[in-house]
């Protein structure tokens, strides 16, 4: 499912148009990305966390030459931990 198939379903199922689905989903992705810049977590309870992570620096290999060694630096990536109730419904096919 893409995003655009996601926003047609998210409008079928709560009834409204497609554009407002697609207005509140482009909210909540932006309000994610802010508070994740942020380094604050958002949590959707039963859904999961989704928090910003830092990765050190560190060594790595030149994978054209693989006798090089260079240095990778550090960065921050997106980290999403599942929550309880997502668990549980995939355990539960």
């Amino acid at each position: 499912m893409n995003k655009a198939q996601l926003i047609e379903t998210v409008a079928i199922k709560a009834g409204v148009s497609k554009k407002e689905a697609e207005d509140v989903m482009q909210a909540l992705i932006n309000l994610i990305i802010e508070r994740l810049k942020q380094n604050k977590e958002v949590t959707l309870t039963g859904f999961g966390t989704f928090s910003a992570k830092e990765r050190h620096a560190r060594m790595g290999v030149n994978p054209q030459n693989p006798k090089e060694k260079i240095q990778i630096p550090a960065v921050v990536v997106p980290k999403f931990k599942s929550g309880k109730t997502l668990k549980d419904a995939l355990k539960n096919k």
